[in-house]
């Protein structure tokens, strides 16, 4: 299959849809092989705008959510991000190409065996500046705080107040709240004052944790 090809036809199709606005946006998605994160038998759709199971009954976000996501929490060059929900590797592996080499992301990943195939996959994709921690990612990760941004790629009841508490002033924070079907949510901090925002609606798989489900 032409991987290229279908990589770069995908980026003219979220581009067109409206998805993709930035250029560090579409130059992140055009450098990163989205087949390497797949397991074998899902490597010839590695391009559809479409979930893919990865295991443990567990998802690879569709492209397009990845990319809404990316824009929305506007990430910057040498930021340090906290990614929960690590899957294959692949939304972090995005963003790794967005901060850039000074920049870094802790990604926390709760299935032991997930966590082990994102960091293979991230090392098969030459990718430095992502480290896999496997833990609750409801709790954060403390050890590394505090974060320019925090995402999650699951459905959580709330916001997780560890969360909140590891988010730099100013941050952006995003979290789908709902239980699977869900709100894309954005909290952004700034000057010790919290606003929200609404996105739209989109579907996770749960988290699951002292603050999830």
């Amino acid at each position: 299959m032409d991987f290229e090809t279908e990589r770069k036809n995908l980026v003219e199709s979220l581009k067109k849809q409206g998805h993709i606005k930035t250029k560090k946006v579409e130059e992140a998605f055009l450098k990163t092989p989205r087949e390497l994160f797949l397991p074998e038998n899902q490597k010839q759709f590695a391009y559809r705008d479409t979930p893919l199971q990865i295991g443990k009954n567990q998802t690879i976000s569709a492209p397009h959510m990845v990319a809404i996501m990316c824009e929305e929490l506007d990430i910057l060059k040498g930021q340090k991000i906290l990614e929960i929900g690590s899957g294959s590797g692949y939304h972090a592996a995005i963003v790794s190409n967005i901060v850039g080499e000074k920049g870094h992301i802790y990604t926390v990943e709760r299935f032991p065996k997930l966590a082990k195939q994102a960091e293979e996959n991230l090392n098969k994709a030459n990718i430095t500046n992502v480290t896999v921690k496997t833990g609750d990612g409801s709790e954060g990760l403390k050890e590394y705080a505090s974060y320019d941004r925090i995402y999650v790629t699951c459905a959580s009841p709330d916001i997780p107040p560890p969360l909140e508490e590891q988010l730099k002033d100013p941050g952006k924070l995003m979290v789908p709240i709902g239980n699977t079907f869900c709100v894309l949510t954005i909290l952004e901090k700034q000057k010790g004052r919290i606003k929200k925002r609404n996105l739209g609606n989109c579907a996770f798989v749960p988290l699951v944790g002292k603050h999830g489900f």
